[in-house]
């Protein structure tokens, strides 16, 4: 077994060299990263509970790359159930074989590892990643994912002096298994125990509702410099209100668009949802400064304990920060203000870069719409004695044979392309059911909440336009309301309670592509569905292959070898590293031949 296991790794090194001898001459170069997804314990809120590390941290390591870049992620399971890793905001063109959600990917089983590769192809911006499966991103396995201008395009504001990334996110002392349990008995999950900053606890600005010993994030900048903070909301399901004691945070960039410039003393930021601010340390320094997140339209009273909490230190700062936090916004019981915050987030149409729909399709305004949905949420309800939540009346059952898969194979019954157009008029159903999208068609998705909690969504494989949202039921006379022309181009976006968001959808990105809730227990319950587009022409080119290493799993599972990723565990780790070690030697060479 030992021989088989270096044959398969010496075999993977060479393929590795093989797909990247290319990367000599190539403008979009290779960068590699390894992920050990497993199990530690740590204490954000003071309380020893179970996390998911990535690397053995918690939040995981940032992957920093560059527009266009192959980026090579080899992922280790070392949880004792399935895996996913997700990357969310990343629109993995022409490839939802590496998307890393149960509709496209079987998961890596435990013990094993798999190797994601794909190409970050014409973004910018500011995302994360985390596991997708099993409610695992309430135990951790997040963190950021950067990809930076290549130098050739200007960035539309002056260069910052250093980058600083913060996930923000509500948290519970219970780990992912325990949440789950209670989601699947029927059971809300409660008011969540805190309110983590970069994985951990809040600062002790108050000593009644803050016990002592919480670990907190300390943030040390230089005074009179620009920083660009890219702030993520990884949580489960609250929105948060992010602001810096007495500084503006100046809105540059959100999930891969540049924003029109504007000063906000605060920004709600919801669940999934990811900005990038300019912000400068122009204070006295007095003393150090709050960095808050708070949970957004609930008892405030009530919820002043899930509160996150850190510290901006100068280098100069003369002393600890004392006294109450910085006011959020002062409308419990008034979401208005929140929508208008919403509203005046426009995309800076004249900036340089990428475009998130590279076939020039940013001139959304005078596209013909070729496809019209209309999707309603609704309060969990009971369907066949399970608790569930449902899109358009439909909650959606992840299939055994992924639905790519199941289309690569003609796999019969594993999913239907019959989901409505309008929400059902009879009694919910738990059905796979997919969107049957229009390849270059232009989509119109009219995001209807008729829940009482802010509901974030998310679509994979694109930046869709956000162009319009606002209370009551949306008609076809809310269309006289839509932002024809700088609507933010986004993957993410919020709808209110009791309220509509319609966004606008290119569909020029083949594969099957999951539109989901990012709130993750009504994720969990089936408040979602997948949009697959097909291009008809035969022998295309506008989808790539199936991976030689995809995964097999339900009709397909005979098809799975055991050793095709098994015997190679325990040395698979540093093939990348090798494999970059010999091209490297390589590429000296032929230019030394040239």
């Amino acid at each position: 077994m030992a021989s088989n296991g270096l044959a398969a790794a010496v075999l993977l090194l060479l393929v590795h060299i093989g797909l990247l001898s290319s990367s000599c001459y190539a403008d979009d170069p290779f960068v590699y990263f390894d992920f050990k997804v497993s199990y530690i314990t740590a204490s954000p809120l003071g309380v020893p509970q179970q996390v998911i590390a990535v690397n053995d941290k918690f939040p995981g390591p940032t992957i920093n790359v560059t527009t266009n870049n192959n980026v090579v992620v080899n992922v280790r399971n070392k949880l004792d159930e399935g895996l996913l890793m997700h990357w969310s905001g990343i629109q993995q063109r022409r490839s939802s074989w590496q998307d890393g959600v149960l509709g496209t990917n079987c998961p890596i089983p435990p013990k094993w590892n798999w190797t994601y590769q794909f190409q970050v192809k014409d973004q910018i911006g500011s995302f994360f990643y985390f596991p997708s499966t099993y409610f695992q991103r309430a135990s951790g396995g997040f963190g950021g994912f950067i990809i930076n201008n290549r130098a050739i395009i200007p960035i539309p504001f002056a260069t910052p002096d250093g980058d600083i990334v913060i996930l923000i996110g509500d948290w519970y002392t219970r780990n992912h298994t325990a949440l789950r349990k209670s989601l699947n008995g029927g059971k809300d999950l409660g008011m969540p125990n805190g309110v983590l900053i970069n994985g951990k606890g809040p600062y002790q600005y108050n000593t009644t509702l803050v016990p002592d010993g919480i670990d907190y994030e300390n943030i040390t900048v230089d005074p009179g410099k620009t920083y660009r903070i890219r702030v993520h909301n990884v949580g489960i399901s609250t929105s948060l209100n992010f602001r810096i004691q007495n500084h503006n945070l100046l809105l540059a960039e959100s999930e891969g668009s540049y924003t029109v410039q504007q000063n906000y003393t605060s920004l709600d930021i919801h669940v999934g949802q990811s900005f990038s601010f300019l912000v400068t340390m122009d204070q006295n320094a007095s003393s150090d400064y709050y960095i808050v997140a708070s949970a957004r339209f609930v008892n405030e009273s009530l919820w002043k304990r899930v509160t996150g909490v850190a510290i901006l230190h100068y280098t100069n700062s003369k002393g600890k920060a004392v006294g109450p936090l910085p006011d959020g916004p002062q409308d419990e019981y008034d979401k208005t203000y929140s929508m208008n915050q919403a509203r005046s987030i426009r995309w800076n149409v004249s900036a340089s870069g990428a475009r998130p729909n590279p076939q020039g399709s940013f001139r959304y305004g005078s596209i013909n719409v070729t496809d019209v949905y209309l999707l309603r949420n609704a309060p969990p309800v009971t369907i066949d004695g399970k608790r569930r939540t449902t899109l358009s009346g439909v909650s959606f059952v992840n299939p055994s044979t992924p639905i790519r898969l199941a289309d690569q194979y003609k796999v019969k019954g594993a999913y239907k392309l019959d989901f409505p157009e309008k929400p059902l008029t009879g009694p919910p159903k738990m059905e796979t059911s997919v969107i049957n999208g229009t390849y270059r068609g232009f989509m119109e998705v009219i995001l209807q909440n008729n829940d009482t909690k802010v509901q974030s969504y998310h679509m994979s494989g694109y930046a869709f336009f956000v162009v319009g949202m606002d209370y009551g039921e949306w008609t076809e006379n809310s269309r006289g309301t839509y932002n024809k022309w700088d609507g933010i181009a986004r993957s993410t976006v919020q709808v209110f309670p009791g309220a509509w968001t319609a966004i606008l959808i290119s569909l020029d990105n083949v594969g099957v592509w999951n539109l989901r809730t990012e709130n993750l227990d009504s994720w969990y319950l089936g408040q979602e569905t997948y949009v697959r587009i097909v291009n008809p022409e035969e022998n295309n080119k506008t989808e790539l292959p199936m991976p030689d290493n995809a995964l097999y799993c339900g009709e397909l599972s005979h098809l799975q070898k055991p050793e095709d990723i098994s015997s190679g565990v325990t040395i698979t780790a540093s093939i990348s590293t090798v494999a970059v070690t010999v091209l490297t030697i390589l590429c000296a060479l032929m230019s030394i031949s040239r």
